[in-house]
């Protein structure tokens, strides 16, 4: 259940990352609420899988799912760029978060 937590808190990352974006681009009550919102559940279910999953290793996992997945969301609805060094080093982040995962 921790990883399912831990999974859960790196996708309330990547929310809280679009809620950013949004802000910057237009400032609404739903952007604010995506970016609070976000970050919220985000931090909730980091605490709840930190309980069990080593600091280092949810720290690395979380960070690192995050910010492949909010590159992700951005070359896919925000036109940011697709070069394929981007996709290598994204990939490189994911396999060393499942690395962690599979030594953990």
């Amino acid at each position: 259940m921790d990883w399912i937590f831990l999974m859960i808190a790196s996708a309330g990352e990547i929310f809280g990352v679009m809620g950013i974006n949004r802000v910057n681009s237009e400032r609404s009550i739903a952007a604010f609420a995506l970016l609070i919102g976000g970050f919220f559940l985000s931090f909730l279910f980091l605490t709840l899988a930190m309980q069990t999953i080593p600091m280092g290793t949810a720290y690395a996992v979380w960070t690192g799912i995050g910010t492949a997945g909010s590159a992700i969301i951005g070359m896919l609805l925000f036109n940011e760029p697709r070069d394929w060094r981007r996709m290598l080093f994204i990939a490189m982040i994911l396999t060393a978060a499942v690395g962690l995962k599979l030594i953990s």
